[in-house]
């Protein structure tokens, strides 16, 4: 009998898998051999078993698992197969959409890296435009500015808290920011108004308020230590005010890059201090 049957090496060959594979689908239930040799318990298939083979092979270049190519194979029910195949279109969307938005997240940090490498000297004041910003925050329940970088610690932690609690995960963020109001900039009160992550997601949460910065030109002043950001504040609303530059929005403090990474000093940042600004007509 076994003479017109294919040896499992055969089978193998003309099926361009490996032979561990036709031994994994027989202990699995997915392909039986067609005759077994009771004395050496080498397996051998039928040429027409090839049909169930190809079928078992595309199955698995769709994603699905062995677990559920059998469950097929043994109920010969179609709609189960249109079910199956309905979820993994679904799941491969996920999958596409998660790696996109860490694809982001990596050319994000290159660019962040990238431009604490092009930008001014700390302590230079610049004209810039930037460009739309989706913020996600929430409000500062107390005024950082009073106590020390472990007051502002505690409400970024408020807010990834938050940001966990519905599901946002981290990747979809990038830049730390805070803020002061336009008014309070102006007065010269050092009055913390929210703090938030700079976000590619558009979607609101329960829990984060999520709102959209306009594009436009911005005085700004990069310095690289937290303590630093009081002192420079009154001198970033002089930089406006000799250049005779309208602030049009809210002070914003922008974590570029944390030095912490590689330095035990929380207080080590690449901070850019920004305002929005417009200018009075010639």
């Amino acid at each position: 009998m076994k003479e017109k049957l294919l040896s499992i090496g055969k089978m193998a060959s003309l099926n361009h898998i490996a032979v561990s594979t036709l031994r994994l689908y027989d202990e699995k239930g997915l392909l039986t051999p067609q005759f077994v040799d009771p004395e050496s318990g080498y397996r051998y298939y039928d040429i027409n078993q090839n049909a169930r083979l190809d079928m078992i092979i595309y199955m698995r270049e769709l994603g699905l698992s062995l677990a559920e190519i059998k469950d097929i194979l043994n109920k010969k029910d179609s709609a189960r197969i249109e079910a199956l195949l309905g979820y993994k279109v679904e799941k491969l969307s996920q999958d596409i959409n998660a790696l996109k938005a860490q694809r982001r997240a990596v050319n994000r940090a290159i660019e962040s890296l990238e431009r604490y490498r092009k930008s001014p000297r700390p302590g230079n004041f610049a004209l810039e435009y930037i460009e739309k910003r989706r913020i996600l925050a929430i409000d500062c329940t107390h005024n950082f500015y009073d106590d020390d970088i472990h007051s502002y610690e505690e409400l970024l932690r408020d807010l990834r808290l938050r940001l966990s609690a519905e599901g946002i995960s981290q990747i979809h963020s990038y830049n730390i920011g805070t803020s002061i109001k336009a008014r309070d900039f102006i007065d010269g009160k050092m009055k913390a108004d929210q703090i938030f992550l700079f976000s590619d997601l558009k979607e609101n949460t329960n829990k984060v308020k999520s709102r959209l910065l306009d594009n436009g030109m911005w005085a700004c002043v990069y310095i690289d230590n937290y303590d630093d950001e009081l002192p420079y504040i009154p001198l970033l609303k002089k930089y406006c005010d000799d250049h005779r530059y309208h602030v049009s929005g809210d002070y914003i403090c922008e974590v570029m890059t944390g030095f912490n990474i590689f330095d035990d000093d929380p207080k080590k940042m690449f901070l850019r201090l920004q305002v929005p600004v417009t200018f009075n007509n010639r």
